[in-house]
């Protein structure tokens, strides 16, 4: 009798065997310390990932410029000369190890934040041109950078990589989506360049393109290597989804070994399930199918049109909450590995249960948090503002499930939203603080 797809072993292109067909998902962990390493937070979370079954683990944004931080809490590795290794391997390693305990696979996530890194980790972001991110005043105006600090980066990319792979990991993931720098690169709104790096759609994917190069030399061709690409970027004159496929015939040629199809960016931030400004939101997708248990995952029918284009496997992630779409999602052909992030915030063994068939969904809170139902306090209200309070409060939730994990405690779902949200900044603040001060 044939198994469940999702308990089915892959075999990526590199000729590595993947346990299983659900992965933990990105999620931005925030348990650096003042210097930006790894912590032992880092080896309890992801051992207790691990021990939840998935078959691939992906960590969250780890930075390749310690100066521009998606938030303070993240690990930054400031690459060392081409055959040192750079402070703090000793915590990449324990993390390794730990996230690997189980068999399953841990790959690092590799990213710069561009012009997404708020005002208290940064006062100079920098990103393809001086585009501003104008969400709250929370933002700097981004620099743009020099043709030469492009071609730094591009090799930074490729040297943390290389240091992935020596403490342990397993694989890497090239962090090409979400808004951040590479995929800034690709935003005909964000790169207004005239040079070689912006303009036409092939400049504009030059930087993405120069450094998943750079990366599989780096680590060789038996070593994973991911791209996290956006369908779309669902603004008006942004990275479109017709885009998005010749960016994926290009990437055919790079020998990657999954690509992982996501959506959005900070303006307008379709991976949580929200639309931002309304006067930039862009409404035009594909037409959703009538399955109910289909439309569960927000990039769903982008990947249909992707695998049409793409050669490598490829993976979906935001929405996947029934067993029943997941299964359904391979056994069509759809996607090749299913993301899981949110869930693995309150119960880490979710894959092990899906798997095993002792739950048939998810365990789902997105409902319950939000300030109201309805009217202007709600997600869906007219003020900006207030729209982001509910987003971010949700987010703030999950960091603080995520820190209990990390403290080897349990999750806490009767946490409220808006106290989530508070602790939430004191944190960030403070966390931003203590990095300033290490910096000096």
């Amino acid at each position: 009798m044939k198994q469940p797809e999702l308990k089915q072993p892959f075999t990526l292109p590199c000729g590595v065997v993947v346990p299983n067909r659900l992965c933990k998902a990105a999620m931005t962990e925030g348990v650096a310390n003042s210097k930006l390493q790894a912590t032992q937070r880092h080896a309890t979370l992801y051992k207790r990932w691990a021990e939840g079954g998935a078959g691939i683990l992906i960590t969250g944004n780890v930075l390749i410029d310690r100066n521009i931080l998606e938030r303070p809490g993240n690990v930054s590795i400031d690459p060392a000369p081409e055959h040192g290794e750079p402070d703090g391997m000793d915590a990449l390693r324990a993390w390794a190890k730990a996230g690997t305990s189980n068999g399953n696979h841990l790959w690092m996530q590799i990213s710069h934040a561009g012009r997404q890194s708020p005002r208290y980790v940064t006062n100079q972001p920098v990103g393809p041109s001086a585009v501003q991110l104008e969400l709250l005043g929370n933002y700097a105006p981004p620099r743009a950078l020099r043709e030469d600090e492009i071609l730094d980066l591009i090799q930074r990319f490729a040297r943390v990589a290389r240091i992935a792979k020596e403490a342990g990991f397993t694989g890497v993931q090239v962090h090409g989506a979400h808004g951040y720098l590479l995929s800034s690169f690709l935003s005909p709104v964000t790169n207004q360049r005239t040079d070689q790096w912006g303009g036409s759609l092939e400049n504009r994917a030059r930087f993405l393109l120069q450094a998943v190069r750079a990366v599989r030399q780096a680590v060789g061709p038996s070593f994973p290597v991911a791209v996290k690409l956006n369908s779309d970027d669902f603004r008006k004159g942004g990275f479109s989804n017709e885009e998005c496929l010749q960016v994926v015939k290009w990437l055919n040629d790079e020998k990657i070994d999954l690509l992982e199809i996501s959506g959005g960016t900070y303006e307008q931030p379709r991976l949580l399930g929200h639309t931002g400004a309304a006067d930039s939101v862009k409404d035009e997708q594909p037409a959703q199918r009538e399955s109910t248990k289909k439309r569960e995952a927000y990039f769903l029918n982008y990947a249909r049109a992707i695998r049409e284009v793409a050669t490598m496997p490829l993976m979906v992630t935001g929405g996947f909450r029934s067993r029943e779409a997941m299964e359904e999602a391979l056994s069509d052909g759809v996607c090749d590995v299913i993301g899981l992030g949110r869930p693995l915030c309150t119960h880490p063994d979710t894959p092990k249960q899906l798997i095993n068939g002792k739950i048939d969904r998810a365990a789902s809170f997105e409902n319950m948090l939000k300030l109201t139902d309805k009217g202007i306090f709600s997600p869906a209200s007219p003020v900006l503002p207030l729209k982001l309070i509910n987003v971010l409060g949700a987010q703030a939730w999950y960091y603080q499930q995520i820190f209990r994990l990390a403290d080897g405690l349990e999750a806490k779902p009767s946490m409220s939203l808006i106290g989530a949200f508070f602790k939430y900044l004191f944190n960030e603040w403070t966390t931003a603080f203590k990095v300033k001060r290490s910096s000096r």
